[in-house]
């Protein structure tokens, strides 16, 4: 009975499709499709922002994939300022995308934003001085505070969230340190303790580190195809999890327990899906 509420989550980052992508992923799709319940799809889902490219990608996912798919966009989507084009063309393909909005099937919850970067820790910039630097700042707080309203709208038990920029420095770990502002922010960490969220997805560090956790033990996976490539060049691209989804009774050891097993649940499965 148990194995009927497990919930097998794919979930991979930074396709770029470009003009010449076509039917360039269409085998791992139909390889997802027969391995997973749900297909996360964690931004820059396009190369250079362009509406054209996401047709390219929405083609190959309606002729391929047959699962429910969730994805939040990426930096390399807003390039061209066709995002919102791009949302309706990944949309009308059957991927549910998300800015601050929420998606829940099989029982688990999705809650979704771009985020934006700033730095982890000590070292996260302030919004202080320049009236950039605090527009800067201010881009990171308003995407921290929608992906807290999101969380917070969910009614299932258990709770993904899909971020493009990463929420702790652990997964962007492999980058050069110069860069690491501009990969994420732990001001995007702050909302996933509050609502007790099972795991998180985000690419954007290509160079990066497959999986860490917060500082509260959420695990958090880089999903980046060019990571998953390079770290794990015998198997097919893409991370997947196992989720139990069984209710729990009860707040407190209900909830204890929930996070035993979700420390548990989320291992990648074996290569045949088993």
């Amino acid at each position: 009975m148990m194995h009927n509420h497990l919930v097998r989550v794919a979930a991979i980052s930074d396709l770029h499709y470009s003009k010449a992508s076509q039917g360039a992923l269409q085998p791992l799709f139909a390889e997802i499709t027969e391995k997973a319940d749900v297909l996360v799809l964690a931004g820059d889902l396009t190369d250079f922002g362009l509406a054209e490219e996401a047709r390219i990608l929405a083609k190959d996912i309606t002729s391929s994939l047959r699962i429910p798919a969730v994805g939040v966009l990426g930096n390399h989507d807003l390039e061209a300022g066709e995002d919102k084009e791009i949302m309706a063309i990944l949309r009308d393909a059957g991927v549910r995308m998300l800015d601050g909005d929420i998606y829940e099937v099989h029982g688990i919850g999705f809650a979704g934003i771009r985020g934006f970067c700033g730095g982890f820790g000590r070292g996260a910039l302030g919004a202080w001085g320049e009236a950039v630097i605090k527009a800067f700042v201010h881009e990171t707080i308003n995407e921290a505070l929608k992906l807290e309203s999101a969380l917070a709208r969910l009614k299932s038990e258990r709770r993904i969230a899909i971020t493009h920029y990463a929420p702790i420095r652990e997964t962007v770990e492999g980058e050069p340190l110069e860069i690491y502002p501009f990969l994420g922010s732990s001001r995007l960490e702050e909302p996933l303790t509050r609502f007790d969220v099972t795991a998180v997805f985000h690419g954007h560090a290509h160079k990066g580190t497959l999986e860490g956790k917060t500082s509260q033990g959420i695990p958090v996976y880089n999903v980046s195809l060019p990571l998953l490539q390079e770290q794990l060049p015998d198997r097919s691209p893409f991370r997947l999890l196992e989720v139990d989804t069984t209710p729990t009774i009860g707040d407190g050891a209900g909830i204890a327990e929930r996070r035993r097993t979700d420390r548990r649940s989320h291992l990648p499965v074996s290569p045949n899906g088993s």
